[in-house]
């Protein structure tokens, strides 16, 4: 008996799967979304400051160590990825050669992003291991 097969369909590469574009598509809204909380985190215990002036002064205290440094170094990070990357998606969807462009300013920005990260992060690494 003789059998029919479909015709062998050529493989699809998707728009995104695995390519940088995907990754810059999903550390956008990673960071975004880390920015977000620490602004809801920051509005709350910055509104403390109204309510009771003492527990103000204690979550000020607690954030006085080294893992709230580090994550304020993690934050830096974000703010700065997020905020580059963003002119990048503003030029992909407003200028005419964004979307010819795309690739080459994802390592643009991230270059950038490297040149800006590393100071910063460098300059919170010598305040969190040097008295003040």
């Amino acid at each position: 008996m003789t059998t029919i097969e479909a015709p062998a369909q050529p493989k699809r590469k998707t728009l995104y799967r695995g390519d940088p574009g995907m990754w810059s598509w999903a550390l956008h809204r990673i960071t975004g979304v880390t920015i977000f909380f620490f602004l809801f985190v920051h509005v709350l215990d910055t509104a403390l400051v109204r309510v009771n002036p003492d527990t103000y002064d204690h979550a000020i205290e607690i954030y006085k160590n080294p893992i709230v440094a580090l994550m304020e170094m993690g934050l830096v990070v974000c703010v700065l990825f997020h905020a580059l990357n963003g002119v990048r998606v503003i030029l992909v969807d407003f200028w005419g050669k964004g979307p010819k462009y795309q690739k080459t300013m994802l390592w643009v920005i991230l270059a950038i992003w490297f040149l800006l990260v590393v100071p910063a992060v460098g300059r919170q690494f010598f305040y969190l291991f040097t008295e003040h």
